[in-house]
């Protein structure tokens, strides 16, 4: 394998184009990553869809008051949502402490062996190790975890504090626009957090095959890959974000695009837009994530490559 150390400046988004054009080329390397992925969560989401029906067949709609929402009504559809979220919430709960575990221990193994394919496709020298990448996405599976718990804490401090109490509108009526206003601005914010640090779990599965460390020598080598490198990863990070947020748009406007010929297409094929673009957004999420662990493996031949070289050789 040529590596070498980085001369001139490295454009890092410019380069991405480059990235992409290779992911393209090579379908076989997004296919291992649905692969995986979906591997894990058509079998989780048939699990959620299987005990959702079960709860509500236990607990009807009409209990809940979530059968007779009037979302003519924002005012009233957003008590009577809330008072639907608090009657379900204890049964959801207790769904959730055995399901969590059972998802997020299939996710680390399947997302190791998936991912240590993956990476053997794109540098066939690598060997497979499943145990070191199994703490690797531990890794980031716990990282992963603490940030939505972060912002699950904080939807619950809006609502506590927009929904009831001292900041409601006049009358009682639950402020919806600040409610809005900080789930957005709040939700966006850890969105950004997580794609400024996510990068540090993402990139030690790559150091860690690719310089033949250990687990945790590899996560502590990935804080400490000098400004050059990490301000690559950041920015390379920073973009997926924005294209997944993009990704995300397009899909929405893919399903609503038909709206106004419901009438004459039906409820059916209106379910096949939204299936179709949700399919659409998977796909195209998977190969950008290809192309970002496919930018961090060059990324990594520019500024590491020929040093882990030399240490090898010594």
């Amino acid at each position: 394998m040529t590596t070498h150390r980085a001369s001139a400046p490295v454009r890092g988004t410019q380069l991405l184009v480059v990235h992409m054009g290779a992911v393209m080329r090579r379908p076989g390397l997004t296919l291992i990553e649905l692969g995986w992925r979906w591997l894990v969560g058509i079998p989780i989401l048939l699990v959620l869809w299987q005990q959702a029906l079960k709860i509500v067949v236990e607990y009807p709609l009409e209990s809940s008051g979530a059968g007779s929402i009037d979302f003519t009504n924002p005012w009233l559809a957003a008590q009577q949502v809330a008072g639907a979220w608090s009657y379900y919430i204890p049964h959801l709960m207790v769904v959730t402490r055995w399901l969590l575990p059972v998802w997020a221990v299939a996710w680390i193994v399947v997302s190791a062996v998936g991912r240590n394919l993956l990476l053997m496709r794109i540098e066939p020298r690598l060997r497979f190790r499943p145990a070191t990448m199994i703490a690797m996405q531990a890794a980031w599976m716990a990282m992963f975890l603490l940030v939505v718990y972060g912002w699950f804490r904080s939807m619950e401090w809006v609502a506590a504090t927009h929904m009831s109490g001292s900041n409601v509108g006049p009358g009682g009526e639950p402020d919806l626009v600040g409610f809005s206003i900080w789930t957005i601005f709040l939700s966006l914010g850890f969105f950004t957090l997580w794609a400024l640090v996510n990068w540090t779990v993402t990139v030690a599965p790559l150091i860690a095959m690719l310089e033949e460390r250990s687990a945790l020598s590899a996560l502590g080598q990935s804080l400490r890959l000098g400004k050059p490198f990490t301000s690559k990863l950041v920015e390379i990070n920073l973009v997926m974000g924005i294209a997944k947020i993009a990704l995300a748009v397009v899909a929405m406007v893919f399903s609503a695009a038909p709206l106004p010929f419901s009438d004459e297409l039906g409820p059916g094929a209106m379910h096949v837009v939204v299936a179709a673009s949700l399919v659409f957004f998977l796909v195209a999420n998977d190969y950008f994530q290809v192309v970002r662990i496919r930018a961090f493996v060059e990324f990594w031949k520019i500024f590491r490559g020929s040093e882990s070289a030399g240490q090898r050789v010594g």
